[in-house]
């Protein structure tokens, strides 16, 4: 599930060490300190997370043109569909730092989250075209513009050891709202895909086949929507608990400055 795994998953990061939405390895770093990446690492880090900053900035200024050209909230997909694919195919990248270590994150954990994301983007809503124009899709396009905005400036700031509290006060505090913005986009996206996915037959296998196999997508894509039901509330409390937690300890760290 995008939002419940890609978007508000535990132990998750990007050389930063964030948490809350997408939740970052380094959440309680001030109570566990850390040996950070190298100097190289660093840099390319820093220039990954900034790139991305300016990626999901190029889409939210997309979706503001477009919606001041057309006056309406429908259909704003279209406006930003390819930086958009672009964008969040380009968190694959976020695999290969926890798989080579510059990132102290879980790599299954974090393939996870982000081929929940990428599976959301290319197999539901590039794939069934008769969804985009819903607005559920703009309903998780916006709870995640504005929580990859966040996350990828917190974890460039974090770098730099030069983190602002706002944007830590907002990366722990807005995914309260984000967070069920987004689940509720996806599950109505998907629900909405269901029918013509099931019309279509798409990517289904049925028998007979010389491989003896059998495939039903539209059965798979339920099962993603009853995942949910477990998942939801049981992220969304442990990032109420992590956001406790970190702006906590930050209140208590200005006492003694």
């Amino acid at each position: 599930m995008a939002a419940a795994a890609a978007t508000a998953a535990a132990t998750k990061g990007n050389g930063g060490g964030g948490g809350g939405a997408r939740a970052g390895a380094g959440e309680a770093s001030g109570a566990r300190k850390r040996r950070g990446p190298g100097p190289l690492a660093t840099a390319y880090l820093v220039i990954y997370n900034v790139v991305m900053t300016a990626g999901w900035l190029v889409i939210a200024v997309g979706l503001v043109r477009a919606y001041l050209a057309k006056g309406s909230y429908h259909s704003l997909y279209y406006a930003i569909e390819k930086p958009l694919k672009f964008f969040q195919t380009g968190a694959l990248l976020e695999i290969l730092h926890c798989a080579i270590g510059i990132v102290p994150s879980s790599v299954v954990l974090t393939s996870f989250q982000v081929m929940s994301r990428v599976f959301l983007i290319w197999a539901v809503t590039h794939s069934v075209k008769e969804v985009q124009s819903e607005d559920s899709v703009l309903l998780f396009v916006i709870a995640w513009t504005i929580t990859e905005i966040i996350r990828y400036s917190f974890y460039t700031f974090s770098l730099l050891n030069h983190l602002p509290y706002l944007i830590k006060w907002a990366r722990y505090t807005l995914f309260i709202v984000l967070y069920p913005m987004g689940v509720s986009g996806e599950l109505l996206t998907i629900y909405a895909a269901l029918p013509f996915v099931r019309q279509a037959g798409l990517y289904s296998i049925s028998l007979p086949n010389k491989y003896n196999f059998s495939f039903d997508y539209y059965a798979f894509l339920i099962l993603i929507m009853i995942s949910y039901i477990p998942l939801f509330p049981q992220l969304y409390f442990h990032m109420i608990h992590q956001r406790r937690k970190v702006l906590s300890h930050t209140e208590e760290h200005k006492k003694f400055e």
